[in-house]
């Protein structure tokens, strides 16, 4: 997920990956007059960038004192800008492994859900996706295959008939986009294991097999937190 352009937003993204970064840690006072002066933008540029950090929980203004930076206790880290800057930071493996635990609860019950109703739309762009990942696959399309899986979670969030799922799918897309900038092919880039993984949620919820298709989703995203363990940098 690319990050968004303009003034405000060049002044919103810095100041968000400097706190998710530790640069600006919890409890500094951010001075809006500081700010417009670093990057040379109009008060209200600031007041604008602060407010949109206040909503997403990195800061908070407080009488007599300012707009202080808040930890991560208060982050929305369900948001996927939130998601985008804990990408580019240190945190990169910890938020996969939790995002996709996460995920273990939730893909598996949406699969079952959408087996449930084989036969609409949703669950045809579950199918279409898969195959479009085994296609990048043969052709070594790693951008192609991105693009397919990202469509696959979220057709098959969106199969599952519920709107909190269905909502979900955002952030289950920044996750997957911040793998991106992540340089270690064997967590990155396309793998026909992986197609296969997801050819399999695709047969089950096809078929109306709620039970296969649980355990297909569970095993696909089970296998990919295990990646993700395995390559995390030993602290």
């Amino acid at each position: 997920m690319a990050p968004p352009r303009g003034l405000h937003a060049h002044v919103l993204d810095t100041l968000g990956q400097r706190i998710v970064d530790g640069a600006l840690a919890p409890g500094t006072v951010v001075r809006p007059e500081d700010v417009a002066d670093e990057f040379a933008v109009s008060r209200s540029v600031v007041r604008e960038a602060l407010r949109v950090l206040q909503s997403l929980g990195l800061v908070e203004p407080r009488q007599r004192v300012g707009t202080q930076v808040l930890g991560i206790g208060s982050w929305e880290l369900l948001a996927p800008t939130v998601i985008r800057w804990r990408g580019a930071s240190p945190a990169y493996f910890v938020q996969q492994r939790e995002l996709l635990e996460l995920r273990l609860g939730v893909e598996p019950v949406a699969a079952s859900l959408a087996a449930a109703t084989p036969h609409t739309a949703a669950v045809a762009a579950v199918a279409a996706a898969a195959s479009d990942m085994v296609v990048a696959c043969d052709r070594e399309d790693s951008r192609a295959y991105l693009e397919a899986d990202v469509r696959f979670h979220r057709a098959l969030l969106a199969a599952s008939g519920n709107a909190v799922f269905t909502h979900f799918a955002g952030t289950v897309e920044a996750l997957l986009r911040t793998r991106t900038s992540e340089s270690r092919d064997t967590i990155t880039r396309w793998t026909r294991d992986a197609a296969a993984r997801h050819e399999a949620v695709a047969r089950a919820v096809g078929s109306g097999d709620a039970p296969a298709a649980s355990v297909a989703a569970a095993d696909l995203v089970r296998v990919t937190r295990d990646e993700f363990i395995a390559e995390a940098p030993v602290r």
